[in-house]
Parts: C-alpha cells; sequence; structure tokens
C-alpha cells in the first residue's frame, strides 16, 4: 500500500470544539497512521500558537491560519501574512461596519472588546459547533487578547461576528476582491465568518505539503466538518466528513464517519487500512 498523509481539522473533527485533548481513540489512530508509515497534518483555521498544544500528541505538521502558515516538521514552507495595507483596509473596513474582529497572529490571536458578551447574549448555550468553539476559547484564554493589546504583529486572517448579513455584505463589497468570505453559520441572524487572503485555502495547503513530500493528491485523505474545510475536501484523493459536521459539507465529502464523540476518526482509519 502506498503511503498516504492524512489531513485533520481540529475543532468537530480532532477535538470537541475549543477542546486541545482528542479522544483517545483519535489519538491511537493518529500513533498507528504514523507507525504504519504514514503522515498526519493537522489542517486548521486556528493560528499555530492555539493549534500548538496539539502537537505535542505526535503529528508530522500543520496546516494554520486556513493554508497562511504550514510547517512540516521543524520547517516553515509556507508563510503569508496580510500586508500592513490589507491588514490597516479590513480592520477599518470592519470596525466602520459594526463587525467585531478577533485578527489571527502566528502565535495568538486578538479580539474587539465586547466579542465575549455579543456571544454570550447572543446565543447562550446552544449555538453552532464554531461559535461554541469561539466562546471556549475566549473563555480559556487560547491566546486570545483584548484588541488594545495588539501592537502590529503580522495577521494572517480574521475571524468575524457580524450582527447581521447587512453589515457584513457592506464589508465583503470593500473587501472581496482579495479576500474570501468563508460564512460558518447564519442560522440565528448573527453572522460568524472568517476573512481569508485569496492566496491561499485549506486546500492549497494539502497541495503545498503533497508537493513537499512528492506525495501525490490522490494519495491525501481529509477529514472536516465545517465551511473552512470545503477545498482541502475538495482536493484530497479522499474526503470524509464528520457526523457532526455542516449538512453542506458532508454533501462535497465522499463519506460521512461517526461524529468525534463515537471515535469517528478510529473507525474512518481501521475502514480505510489506514493503521
Amino acid at each position: 500500500m502506498s503511503k498516504k498523509i492524512i489531513f485533520l481539522d481540529i475543532d468537530g473533527t480532532l477535538t470537541e470544539p475549543g477542546r486541545n485533548v482528542p479522544p483517545a481513540s483519535a489519538l491511537e489512530a493518529v500513533k498507528n497512521a504514523r507507525k504504519a508509515g504514514n503522515l498526519v497534518f493537522l489542517c486548521s483555521g486556528r493560528n499555530y500558537g492555539m493549534l500548538s498544544p496539539l502537537l505535542a500528541y505526535g503529528f508530522d505538521g500543520a496546516v494554520a491560519s486556513a493554508g497562511g502558515y504550514i510547517a512540516c516538521g521543524e520547517q516553515v514552507i509556507y508563510d503569508c501574512p496580510m500586508t500592513e495595507e490589507q491588514k490597516e483596509k479590513v480592520m477599518k473596513t470592519l470596525e466602520e461596519n459594526g463587525v467585531y474582529r478577533t485578527a489571527e497572529c502566528v502565535e495568538g490571536a486578538y479580539a474587539d472588546e465586547g466579542l465575549e458578551d455579543f456571544l454570550r447574549e447572543s446565543f447562550g448555550k446552544n449555538g453552532s459547533s464554531e461559535l461554541i468553539r469561539w466562546r471556549e476559547m475566549i473563555k480559556k484564554s487560547f491566546h486570545i487578547r483584548p484588541m488594545e493589546e495588539y501592537s502590529g504583529q503580522q495577521v494572517y486572517k480574521f475571524v468575524v461576528m457580524s450582527p447581521s448579513m447587512d453589515n457584513l455584505n457592506r464589508s465583503k463589497r470593500v473587501l472581496e476582491s482579495e479576500f474570501q468570505f468563508c460564512i460558518q453559520d447564519d442560522s440565528r441572524g448573527i453572522v460568524n465568518c472568517e476573512i481569508i487572503n485569496r492566496k491561499f485555502n485549506k486546500g492549497m495547503g494539502v497541495k503545498r505539503v503533497c508537493e513537499y513530500y512528492q506525495i501525490p493528491i490522490s494519495d491525501a485523505v481529509g477529514f472536516g466538518d465545517s465551511m473552512n474545510d470545503k477545498e482541502m475536501l475538495e482536493t484530497v484523493g479522499l474526503s470524509i466528513c464528520m457526523e457532526n459536521g455542516n449538512e453542506a459539507v458532508k454533501k462535497i465529502a465522499d463519506e460521512v464517519c461517526p461524529p468525534v464523540t463515537e471515535d469517528g476518526l478510529w473507525k474512518a482509519f481501521q475502514k480505510h487500512n489506514l493503521m
């Protein structure tokens, strides 16, 4: 069997949203897959600082910031922050349109004051997995600091919460030529969205890693659950969505596996002889 390279989204795929501890079955699957000679990568919208605690469990590298920062082992093979002009344009446009911003850098992120209260008041206990993730990250201080502490670090992408689609669309009209607006959830009127440079996405990240290791895309396997996994799942040779994932993403994937809370990765790795 040819060597496979496996790409795992984190929140809602490898772990429950907002957690840094995968189920024991998932860790065993990753360990056995690597022992069998396969490569296993994290492939996440999280910045490198947010995902780095998971690297201690044993991974071959990470596609971070939705493809904007890629590390293969200790080697950084792709590093694409926004230009200063881009960053200032995004910051100003979002602020003018009343959209809550979280600016993501390599080692941390900076969120507008009031974002946590906004999420709590808007969604209570039953938001989408992405919204729960951000609430938990803010609550537990996953390297997310107040925007007033931001001191000019390079920014790779923005995660935003807009009080309405109108607010977001006004921003989009100004920014969409340079940035993709990946809407994660708008089911309750409040819009959760990632603003990602058009120079990269998770799918491009998968291609860059495969080229680095000279592994055919047909031997890449991707696991995801949300809309920022779309390009990854469209790129890999075998795409698998978690049962707990977005319904639109399930339609893109080749198949659906059990949810993260029911040993989904272990069962899928076993089914496809990845271990």
